[in-house]
């Protein structure tokens, strides 16, 4: 599954992923490949990708949306702070 993490102005993340949490209106949620089509807003909270190489990336974000289609996982982001990359 790829990813793109954009902001209004900036790609700040491309790369293969094997899961992504995130944290939803309704609570948080966790994308895994194949996951059937979405799209969701987020609110202020974590991120946490897991990637295909083993490594994890992890942003704080103030609200956002993300969008789900053919193994391609679209997360737009207000505010992101990577920690623990």
């Amino acid at each position: 599954m790829t990813i793109e993490v954009l902001t209004p102005g900036e790609k700040i993340f491309e790369g293969e992923i094997s899961s992504i949490l995130v944290p939803g209106v309704n609570g948080r949620f966790q994308i895994l490949e194949n996951h059937a089509p979405i799209v969701s807003a987020l609110v202020a909270g974590t991120v946490n990708i897991k990637l295909s190489s083993g490594g994890e990336k992890n942003f704080l974000i103030e609200k956002g949306f993300i969008e789900v289609l053919n193994n391609e996982v679209s997360l737009l982001v207000h505010t992101p702070v990577e920690e623990n990359v």
